[in-house]
């Protein structure tokens, strides 16, 4: 490593975005069981078991809700085809409340293929990592004292513009793993609502709701893999422009296309409810 303390700050700035990088791809390949050794999901699943005895019962009463709000009278209720339509609902809710856990992961395991499928699709198997070029090492070791004096400025501001957004990057991650996990626990309580008609809309919102924070990933690989792109093609870089125009450049190009995909991540949540009708 250079001995410029401009050259380490910005190769330690792009370290750490590459290191982010990589473990935002990993996540995005990683499911809710496997992620921490299992540890939390272990916790996950005791809570929706807890909570699955809640669901039952509420799901007898949003049937007897459902039923008395539904039936004109008793007597409609008596009638085998309105009996066996009660019957049939009453049984598929139960079990959607029973095997919830289960359902909701299917539904995370087909967006996975979703994800890989799309990997695949594009060639991009792994994160591009980011590299400073060896022309701007060469010019900032070749600058006096007093011409990197605004190099160190310039340096300062971008590399903490990289660090800053590498944070901003991978919390947007993190926080859809626990948008999973919060409603693989919740489950039970809104998955009872399908016992009823007139309630049924709360757990149709809900699985409509999963379903989009699970195809949030789909849309941060496609975000992910089109920087990959800009990362193959880095800024180019003029060998006689002066260093501190030369890092200037470079910086604020790299920066801003840091900001699209940091910006994609973030309203990639936005982005699958509007799809979903959310």
């Amino acid at each position: 490593m250079s001995d410029s303390w401009i050259v380490q700050n910005l190769i330690n700035a792009l370290n750490t975005w590459n290191e982010k990088l990589s473990e935002l791809w990993q996540l995005l390949t990683q499911s809710p069981e496997e992620f921490k050794g299992g540890a939390i999901w272990d916790v996950i699943v005791t809570v929706h078991g807890a909570l699955r005895a809640i669901g039952l019962a509420l799901l007898v009463l949003f049937f007897v809700v459902g039923v008395m709000r539904t039936a004109g009278n008793f007597a409609d209720v008596k009638k085998p085809e309105h009996a066996l339509k009660l019957f049939i609902r009453f049984v598929l809710a139960k079990g959607v409340v029973t095997y919830g856990l289960e359902l909701m992961m299917a539904v995370f395991r087909i967006v996975q293929g979703i994800i890989s499928t799309t990997m695949n699709a594009a060639g991009v198997g792994s994160a591009q990592q980011m590299i400073l070029p060896q022309e701007i090492v060469e010019a900032v070791e070749d600058c006096g004292f007093f011409e990197s004096i605004p190099l160190w400025a310039v340096t300062l501001i971008g590399g903490l513009f990289i660090t800053v957004l590498s944070f901003i990057m991978i919390m947007s991650v993190y926080s859809r793993f626990f948008k999973l996990y919060l409603y693989a626990a919740i489950a039970p309580v809104p998955l009872s609502t399908f016992a009823g008609l007139p309630s049924q809309n709360v757990g149709k919102s809900f699985i409509k709701s999963y379903a989009a924070v699970c195809l949030e990933g789909a849309v941060i690989v496609l975000a992910c893999i089109i920087f990959s792109v800009f990362a193959a093609s880095p800024p180019s870089v003029d060998p006689d422009a002066a260093a501190v125009s030369m890092v200037w450049s470079y910086v604020g190009e790299l920066v801003f296309n840091m900001l699209i995909l940091v910006g994609t991540i973030k309203m990639a949540d936005r982005v699958v409810r509007e799809m979903m009708g959310l």
